[in-house]
Formats: C-alpha cells, structure tokens, sequence
C-alpha cells in the first residue's frame, strides 16, 4: 500500500529544520494533546470502572442478590419455604434477616444506625464482612454482642468489650408514659469493609435479640429472607422460579432494583464523562490538521519538484497522509502506556498528591470508597486506541489531499 520511498520521505519530513521551528513546535503540541487525551481517557474510564466494581462488590458482601419480604414486614413460619429457595439450582445460600432501624447511645453520644439480625452461621454468606471479623466471637456474638462499623465505633470512642444501648422506634409503656424500646449490648468487635455507608452506620447481632429487641416472635418470624447466588447471571432465571413458587403476599426484589437510582446514575456519569472526555482527543486531533495545513505550505517547493520529478498525486498523498497519522498513532501508543502505568499506580499517586497538597482528594464519605480504584477493561482501551487511530486518520486526509492542489508550474514559474 505505501512504498519504501513513501515511508522514507514521509520519516524524513517529521524531522523539522530550524526553518520550520514554530510548525514543529504547533506539531508537538498536537502530539502532546493525544496522548494527554488517550492517557486521561483510559485513566477515568478505568477509575470508574473499578468504582463501580468496588461498590457493587461491597454491596453484595453484605447484601443478597434477591430480597423476599413479606407485606407486612412480618415473615413467619419461613423454614420450610427457605428449604424450597435453597433447591433452586444457582442458589448459594438463603439467610433470614431481620433489619431495622435505631439509635446507638454510649456515654453522651449517640449515632443512628441500621441494626440487623443474623444468625451467626450465616455472616459466612457475607464475604466482606466475614473476612473482616473472622471466627472467633460466636458464644459472645449469641448472648449480647454486637458488631459495628469501625468508623461509627471510631466516632462515637467506642472500644471492644464496651457496653452499649440500642434504642428502637418501638414503644413500650412504662409507669412515666410511653418510651423507645432500648436494650444493653457488648460490642465484642469492629469490622471493616471498606465502604463508608457500611462502616459508619450498620450493627450486627444475633437474630434471636434482634426478635427480641424489634418486638418479632422468636424463632418464627423476621422481616426478610437474604438469596445468595453463584452468579449475577442467573438473576433473572432464579427470580422468575421464585416467583412460581412464592405466594401473592411476597415481594421480591433483586440488588439491581433495590439500587437501581444508584447503578444508573454511574451509567450516566460513566457515558458523559466519556464523552466529554473524548472532545480532548478531538482537539487534539484538529490541531493535527492546522499544523499539517502549515507543514504543507512550507513544503510546497518540495511537492513541487517530485511532482517534476514523476511522482504521483496519490504518492504525495500517502507521504503526507503518514506524516500526520504518524503524530497521532506515536501519541497514541505514549498515552496508552501513560494511562495503564497511570491506573497501576493510582492509588499510590493519590497518596503522595494528598502528602504534597495536605489536601485529601478521594474523601470516603463523598464517594463511600476508602481507596481509590481502578479496574483496566482490555476491550475499553482497545476501542479507545481505535477512536484515536480514527480521528487522526481523518485528520491526515484534509493536508494530505490540499498537497495534492498543489501545481508545480506555479510554484517553480519563479525559482
């Protein structure tokens, strides 16, 4: 397709003489805009995919996949209908839960927190949250202790082996009136799962004191039934037989729905920001044609004379059209390379940034995460190569055609 000579005069040309300092200077900054683009693309791209990999990730370590309640939030006799759930082939576990809400006092300070009730066998299910705790606290676990976030431990000074109280919205009558439910509990650990929401707000106890404590009938009610499956696939296959084999009074949910607000708002930011971002490779790209429009001009002479000397419209074409796809595709490999040493490294570069600013760049309770992350889609990157590849080539053809214009008998007529 392109001649040896082509190539040579082509390579040539992209050694500037000093007479042509200033067109080097406007093609360097085009050089310098692709990989700039190509290198921050692949950075936010990569970020956000690995914020999102993170956080749905840490919400299924301590969420089902599929939710079952009851209309009234009052699930009884749940046993064998748990057994059925747990035949469905895909289903890893079924957990009865019991989730409500309430007020952790300890000395003069107070927190609102989301308690749940589970059974100790079942934190395995969790795999953030077991891994964060371990096994190690199941006889103090079933009596009166709890679990909490280490950051709401860290908020309110509470240490392990302290003493609680937990106040619920329910009501008991008492001599003065009417008062919130409350009960004492000995924290016997704090977890640590990485995500503010969990580690700020959530508390674990046993399921028997959670009936007790939210006013359930022991051993034979609570609010909901937690699914676990092998695989995200298989959620909607494994709904649908949920819903064959389930009452009219049961609604069922997945962690898609149950989020949803939340995964397609970073759908629309993960599109925007793509977009956005590719108008800096666009730019860049249009710089490519200015400075090419230029390179052309000053190099009219030299058309001129391999034109007299036999060579072809479409020979001087490929030799400027490689002078420019040349600017794009050296920028775009450096801005690939850029961005995936970038994205490795990312974490670390925050910190040292943070260090030298004093400023914190990735607060955990704006974005829930407490490390920045950065997932590499192979695919993601390759398409943003192609979109580089793409914009320098049209940006190549408009200089190497207008070289084409060019006629020598009116350039040499006064040389």
């Amino acid at each position: 397709m392109f001649s040896q000579l082509e190539f040579f005069i082509a390579f040539r040309y992209l050694r500037s003489k000093r007479s042509e300092g200033f067109i080097s200077i406007i093609a360097g900054f085009s050089l310098v805009g692709i990989i700039l683009g190509v290198a921050t693309l692949i950075i936010v791209m990569s970020v956000m995919n690995g914020f999102r990999a993170e956080l749905i990730g840490r919400i299924l370590g301590l969420n089902g996949h599929i939710g079952i309640y009851e209309n009234q939030n009052n699930f009884q006799n749940y046993d064998e209908y748990s057994v059925g759930v747990a035949e469905i082939p895909g289903v890893k576990a079924v957990t009865p839960q019991i989730e409500g809400q309430g007020l952790i006092v300890y000395n003069n300070y107070s927190s609102g927190i989301v308690v749940r009730g589970i059974r100790w066998s079942d934190l395995s299910a969790r795999k953030q949250l077991w891994n964060s705790i371990g096994n190690k606290e199941i006889e103090s676990f079933n009596k009166n202790g709890i679990i909490i976030g280490h950051r709401l431990a860290k908020k309110l000074n509470i240490r392990d082996n302290d003493n609680v109280f937990i106040l619920t919205p329910q009501m008991r009558v008492t001599a003065f009136g009417s008062v919130p439910k409350q009960k004492k509990f000995k924290v016997i650990q704090a977890f640590d799962v990485g995500m503010f929401e969990y580690d700020s707000s959530f508390v674990f106890m046993s399921l028997a004191n959670a009936q007790s404590l939210y006013g359930y009938d022991a051993n034979n009610s609570i609010s909901n039934l937690e699914v676990y499956l092998n695989s995200t696939d298989d959620i909607e296959l494994i709904k649908n037989k949920l819903l064959e084999i389930s009452g009219k009074n049961l609604i069922i949910t997945d962690w898609i729905e149950r989020n949803y607000s939340f995964i397609n708002a970073l759908k629309v930011e993960r599109n925007v920001m793509f977009i956005i971002l590719t108008l800096i490779i666009t730019v860049a790209a249009f710089n490519i044609i200015s400075s090419m429009i230029m390179f052309v001009n000053s190099k009219s002479i030299d058309i001129a004379v391999l034109r007299a000397m036999g060579a072809s419209k479409n020979s001087i074409m490929k030799i400027f059209f490689l002078t420019g796809i040349s600017i794009g595709g050296v920028g775009t490999f450096f801005g690939t390379v850029l961005g995936i040493l970038f994205c490795y490294n990312i974490e670390s570069i925050r910190q040292f940034l943070e260090k030298l600013t004093n400023y914190e760049l990735f607060s955990a309770e704006i974005y829930f995460l407490t490390k920045m992350p950065a997932l590499i889609d192979p695919i993601e990157v390759i398409q943003i190569i192609v979109l580089a590849l793409f914009l320098s080539f049209v940006a190549s053809l408009y200089p190497a055609w207008r070289a084409t214009r060019i006629l020598p008998a009116e350039v040499l007529r006064y040389e």
